[in-house]
């Protein structure tokens, strides 16, 4: 019985620091994923030949360029959100940016600004903010941002694709 006591007391003495050093992973895992979704669509961008910018395989959707546009206006927006500022329309980069280097730009620029974001501690994380009207906390605005830059970089894989290019993603890096 002694002995199972003295391992308890062990474990429970190993397990306090686990437990604080978990306790301040959410940002840091969702920034990790950002970071290499974020990284694969600028790397798409750059690496395009601005001629196909224009391309899109069918007509009722965003071109190849309008795409990075989407995502570079999209991050700012759920960034700003994710400080506790005030977030542009998700459509301006989109609308305002069309050439290769703009965009390519724009993409940068976006990128810079979420780093802020997602520099922010766990305890600020949890911070109210309103998006799409409803009540959410600024980690909610970090992970629907990682995971929107996820879904239109899978968008960006079929483009580049098509066009007989093998995407970030795919190259074993």
């Amino acid at each position: 019985m002694k002995r199972t006591i003295t391992h308890f007391v062990v474990l429970a003495v190993l397990a306090a620091p686990l437990q604080a050093q978990q306790a301040d992973i959410g940002v840091p895992t969702a920034r990790a994923v950002w970071e290499q979704l974020a990284g694969y669509v600028l790397q798409s961008a750059e690496e395009m030949p601005e001629a196909q910018f224009a391309y899109k395989p069918v007509a009722t959707v965003r071109s190849f360029g309008e795409l990075i546009g989407h995502v570079a206006g999209s991050q700012m927006m759920f960034c700003a959100a994710a400080m506790g500022e005030k977030a542009p329309a998700e459509d301006v980069v989109e609308k305002a940016a069309t050439s290769k280097a703009a965009l390519i730009a724009a993409m940068k620029a976006s990128n810079a600004y979420c780093a802020k974001a997602y520099a922010q501690s766990d305890a600020a994380s949890h911070g109210e903010i309103s998006l799409f009207g409803g009540k959410q906390t600024r980690m909610w605005a970090l992970i629907s941002n990682a995971s929107h830059v996820g879904e239109h970089y899978g968008n960006l894989v079929t483009y580049l694709r098509m066009n007989g290019m093998v995407p970030p993603s795919s190259r074993g890096q």
